[in-house]
């Protein structure tokens, strides 16, 4: 087992497969259903993930995208059957939109512990061909569980939570979490993140899996973050560039 991963088990057929070494700390989960298997993110590609799931399954493995972030998608080399959101396509084939150079500066922005055999002159944005698209609503069956499409633009236009419909897990990506909820960069549409915080409010959630930091997080963050970016849009303050806001375990960066 990749020492550079940590894998907890979130119940007996999920896994969440976490980067605490960098700090990121980007959380993928693995749902083994009955047919096939479904991997959410990659993370930061800076560790074989592949061999992990491996470890994890052998059945068929289908890789799905939260959203076209560096951290999200460098994993994806090591597969062969990828899908993203449709209004991300080309991101992941030609035209990711944050330079390079800014990318390995967010890679290397803290003291690290990367594996021996990673290499940061090498590092490269994942560019690649997807396998199939997802679109709102779908729903993606593993024969015994079912996992539907959320589509929740504002950190990206096509970001994506995954709602797993018999256990009622959000699998979130970057829309809920504790820690910095990022809708400053010229991609991101801070009123869009809203109206997504509020549109995953309507779900009956159980628990929520978030994209990075801590794993086991309470659903009614979901509540303190939509009273979050009301009160900035109440007064007048969701506009891009306005700066950062903090609400207790989380902030918001406009």
């Amino acid at each position: 087992m990749d020492d550079w991963f940590t894998v907890e088990k979130i119940d007996d057929a999920t896994y969440a497969i976490s980067e605490y070494k960098h700090w990121e700390e980007t959380h993928c989960y693995l749902l083994n259903g009955r047919y096939s298997s479904l991997l959410i993110d990659t993370g930061l590609g800076v560790g074989n993930i592949k061999k992990v799931v491996d470890n994890l399954t052998n059945l068929p493995i289908k890789v799905v995208t939260t959203h076209v972030h560096w951290d999200h998608i460098g994993g994806h080399k090591y597969f062969d059957n990828i899908g993203v959101y449709e209004t991300e396509k080309d991101w992941i084939n030609t035209n990711f939109p944050i330079p390079l150079s800014v990318v390995k500066m967010n890679l290397l922005k803290e003291p690290c512990e990367f594996p021996k055999e990673f290499d940061s002159e090498q590092y490269q944005i994942y560019q690649g061909q997807i396998s199939f698209l997802l679109h709102e609503n779908d729903v993606i069956s593993l024969g015994d569980r079912n996992i539907k499409v959320i589509h929740t633009p504002g950190h990206s236009p096509g970001h994506i939570c995954f709602h797993e419909i018999e256990r009622n897990y959000l699998y979130s990506g970057d829309l809920i979490y504790e820690g910095t909820l990022d809708a400053f960069y010229p991609s991101t549409n801070p009123y869009q993140f809203m109206n997504s915080v509020k549109k995953v409010k309507e779900l009956a959630v159980k628990k929520v899996l978030p994209a990075h930091h801590m794993l086991h997080i309470s659903p009614d963050l979901i509540y303190d973050i939509d009273k979050g970016f009301t009160e900035l849009y109440e007064s007048g303050k969701l506009v891009q560039g306005n700066g950062l806001y903090q609400f207790g375990k989380f902030n918001i960066h406009i």
